[in-house]
This record gives structure tokens, C-alpha cells and sequence, in this order.
């Protein structure tokens, strides 16, 4: 009786009854693990909250601020608002004057609602003003983590706009007043696990769930406003495939009810576990529910149902997070770094990824002459993993381009070495970046045989530069892509 209690307490009346007449196996199932759980683990509960935005903003801020302090008071540690929190406009123009700065109000007072309450937020969504409103009058659809300090930990733009134009019939472009957001932002770690960032529309796109998972999210929130239509037919088979296919927690906050005569919004605001069962729902209106976040079952569910190990990515490749200002890291954030037989100098890397480094060249055929390597240590192309490749090239990419700025040179170079037969001497596969003019080489085609030969006879031509060149020509090409402090 006393573990029924302490559930009863935990999850709400209302949410028992429901699974009661709807799915008493889904609670049979939430009453063990709840049993064994707090007797065995220590879990992280959150708050998902429900609400009916409109057009007045104070309100909608008494509304969060009336839900987060009840959360906080019932001991959650992280509380997950609904896209569009700050206000559903009734028109586009509405919502454009409404939109704020990262700056602004509304944001500092979510902080300090995260500090008075001391518990993480997610800002489901909240309209932010666009760079350049004047020239181009649109927001930007803003998911915000601020952890209990205040402090935003991360920010992701709404990456899917729902866009339908059938001539004749219906014309519904969410293009029309949104910018697309423009990279897929690494999980953020946070009390209750790694969460990885999405709005609304994003979960009917398998692909940024799995490059979110694949990156380390144990947990995935999905912030909506459905509609009544969609939310009926979808909503709920929508968010427990996305928690079975990538064995994280899904946690929906949504809005609920009428906002305005044009929009309604169906709620149901939830939390999916990595098996699949709902272990929390809101009931009608604007409400909160509980969840507990046991990340032990999630390693539990992947070690039991390993389909990241069985995955044929030789047959349908993977998905993976292409590049983005989030992934660049400091080249500062190790020391040194395995090149084949050489060890590196953070000193002489001028820009690094997650999987790939850009270094100065010991001996450069000509002045700018560079590097480009994936971080593991492989000997061929072929050995690359589709991640690696697809990193590795989109950093020649980004090398390419600071080259040319900074020795200002109009062309480039840009070779592989693969395998001894075509002139490797380190065996770890690497990419050749040379800047070119006119006139450099007696013959144009003579590069090839400069890089060839450039390891295997170290000339009188070609002196081999000091380790303080190489830091000096380092840092002049970090200050073409890192901001100086």
C-alpha cells in the first residue's frame, strides 16, 4: 500500500484512472518500476507542462510562472514548456511585433523563474526576433535550455517548417513568417540526463532523432502546438516511435484548447519511455504531469534490444549530423594529437571537429600548404566510417576557404594520398590543401610530383619549419575562423 500510495502521489489521480480503463498494463508495468526504481536507483523527476497560450503575453508568463513554481514544489528538477509559451498571435503581423531578442523580457524572466525555483527549464519555443526584421520580417522558432543559475545552456531553431501550398485549396506556409534553423545542436547535458533538442513538426522526421541518439541524447523533447486533426491521428503513435527507435525518453510538452478564434490545439502532453510505454499525461486543460527519468533504464533497454550494434550502415549508410558551428572545437582542448608516427602539437592545429583536425605542415610544398586528417588514427580513405568521410571533407571544405582568405590566393590544390603506391609516407590518410596562383610551379602539374616527393627527400629548397613557425602560421589561420576573445 505504501509504494501504491507514493505512485498515486507522484503521477496523479487522474493519470492512474486513465491507464486503469485504457492501459492496465502500461500501469502494472509503471507501478514495478516505480517500485524497484526507488528502492534499488536514483531517478530524476520532471515536470511537463500544459497550457493555452494567447496573444497577451503577461498572462501567458503569470501561466508558466504559476506552473513552474508548483513543479519546483513538487520536486521536479527539470520543467519542459510547450512551443510557443510566450504567445500564439492571431495574425503574422502580430506575431512579429510580439517577437523579442534572446535579449529580451521574456527570457530573463524565464531566468529568473529557473533561479527563484532552482530548477532547469525548457523554453519549448519562443518567437525570436530575426536578424534583420526591416529587410526580412521573420521570426526564428527558438527552443531554450536555462539551467537553475540562469543561464541559457543551449538554443536550437526549429529546423522543419510545416510548408503546404496545393493550388486552389490551401496555402499554409509556416516559411512564410520563420526562418529554418540551420544545424542540428549537439544534446546538452543536463541533471537529469543528455537532452536533445527538437520543435513540434521535427518528430515526423526520423533522422534528426537518430543523429540526436546516435550523438549521445538519452532523452528527446519534442515542445508542440498540434493541432486537433493531426494530434488525433498522430500524436501519440508519432512520439512512441520515436522513443522506440531511438531508446530515449520522449518528453512532450504541449499547448491545449482554444487560443484564439482561428486555432485551437489538442494537448495531451506526455512522456514516453525507451521501451515505448507512456508513463505520463496531462489531462484536459492547462495542468502539469510528473515523470521520473531513470537513466539506468535506458541503458537497460539498449542493452537488452541492441540495435545500434546490428544496424547494416553498409547497406543504407547512417545518419549523421552534418557540420556545424557546435561541432568546431577548440584545437586547445588536448595537447597533442596522433598523427600515424607523429605526435602533433596543439600549437600547430588551427581548427578541429568532433572527428577531424587541420594542421600547419612541417614542410609545406608551397607557403600555406596544410593538413586535413580525421582525429582516429586510419592508414586509407575506404577505412573511414560514412561520419568520418562526410566530416573529414566538409573540414577541407572549411580549410579551403580559410586558406584562400588568408593568403589571399584565388585556387587551391586538394589531394589524397592513399596507400604507399601513391606517395604516403605517414600512414594516416590525410588531405593536402595548397594554396595556388598563376605562376607558382614552372608546370602546374608539377604539384603532384612536389607532394609525392615532399616526404621522402627533405631538399635544400625546402627548409623544415621550427615548431614556433608553424604556432606563429597556426595562430594567424585561427583568427580567420575563431573570433578573437
Amino acid at each position: 500500500m505504501h509504494i501504491l500510495h507514493r505512485y498515486f502521489h507522484s503521477y496523479g489521480v487522474k493519470n492512474i484512472f486513465r491507464l486503469i480503463f485504457r492501459r492496465p498494463e502500461t500501469l502494472l508495468t509503471n507501478m514495478a518500476a516505480f517500485s524497484q526504481g526507488n528502492t534499488a536507483r536514483q531517478k530524476s523527476l520532471i515536470a511537463v507542462c500544459q497550457m493555452t497560450a494567447t496573444s497577451q503575453k503577461n498572462d501567458n508568463v503569470q501561466t508558466i510562472l504559476n506552473l513552474v513554481s508548483k513543479a519546483s514544489a513538487m520536486g521536479a528538477q527539470m520543467v519542459f514548456l510547450p512551443e510557443a509559451c510566450d504567445y500564439i498571435g492571431e495574425s503574422k503581423e502580430q506575431s512579429l511585433d510580439l517577437s523579442e531578442p534572446i535579449t529580451g523580457t521574456f527570457l530573463q524572466e524565464m531566468k529568473t523563474a529557473a533561479v527563484q525555483n532552482k530548477v532547469w527549464l525548457s523554453i519549448g519555443g519562443y518567437h525570436q526576433k530575426g536578424p534583420d526584421t526591416e529587410k526580412v520580417p521573420k521570426i526564428i522558432n527558438t527552443h531554450v535550455i536555462i539551467d537553475d543559475q540562469g543561464n541559457i545552456q543551449s538554443a536550437y531553431g526549429k529546423t522543419h517548417l510545416f510548408d503546404v501550398d496545393i493550388p486552389g485549396k490551401v496555402r499554409l506556409c509556416e516559411s512564410d513568417s520563420v526562418i529554418p534553423g540551420t544545424e542540428i545542436v549537439p544534446p546538452v547535458p543536463t541533471p537529469i540526463g543528455r537532452i536533445g533538442l527538437a520543435i513540434c513538426y521535427d518528430m515526423r522526421f526520423p533522422e534528426l532523432a537518430l543523429s540526436l541518439a546516435q550523438q549521445g541524447a538519452q532523452i528527446i523533447t519534442y515542445p508542440s502546438a498540434f493541432t486537433q486533426t493531426t494530434g488525433m491521428a498522430h500524436w501519440e503513435s508519432i512520439l512512441r516511435a520515436r522513443a522506440i527507435e531511438t531508446q530515449c525518453y520522449v518528453v512532450a510538452a504541449a499547448q491545449t484548447g482554444k487560443h484564439n478564434v482561428k486555432r485551437s490545439s489538442y494537448g495531451h502532453a506526455m512522456v514516453v519511455d525507451p521501451w515505448g510505454a507512456i508513463i505520463a499525461q496531462c489531462s484536459e486543460g492547462v495542468s502539469l504531469c510528473l515523470a521520473e527519468i531513470d537513466l539506468d533504464y535506458v541503458a537497460k533497454v539498449r542493452s537488452e534490444m541492441p540495435v545500434w550494434q546490428h544496424r547494416r550502415t553498409d547497406l543504407y549508410g547512417r545518419v549523421t549530423a552534418l557540420h556545424s558551428d557546435s561541432s568546431i572545437i577548440s584545437p586547445e582542448e588536448q595537447d597533442s594529437y596522433q598523427f600515424g608516427h607523429v605526435i602533433i602539437k596543439s600549437s600547430q592545429v588551427f581548427y578541429r571537429t568532433l572527428l577531424s583536425l587541420a594542421f600547419v605542415n612541417i614542410k609545406p610544398v608551397l607557403p600555406g600548404h596544410v593538413l586535413v586528417a580525421p582525429i582516429r588514427p586510419v592508414e586509407r580513405l575506404s577505412d573511414l566510417s560514412p561520419a568520418e568521410v562526410t566530416d573529414l571533407f566538409m573540414t577541407v571544405q572549411q580549410v579551403v576557404n580559410t586558406v584562400k582568405q588568408c593568403f589571399d590566393v584565388p585556387s587551391s590544390t586538394i589531394a589524397v594520398q592513399d596507400g604507399v603506391g601513391a606517395g604516403q609516407t605517414v600512414k594516416h590518410v590525410h588531405v593536402h590543401v595548397v594554396p595556388r596562383k598563376q605562376g607558382d610551379l614552372t608546370n602546374n602539374d608539377d604539384i603532384y610530383d612536389h607532394l609525392e616527393n615532399h616526404d621522402k627527400c627533405w631538399s635544400e629548397t625546402r627548409t623544415v619549419q621550427s615548431e614556433q613557425d608553424m604556432a606563429t602560421q597556426s595562430q594567424r589561420l585561427r583568427l580567420c575562423i575563431y573570433p578573437s576573445p
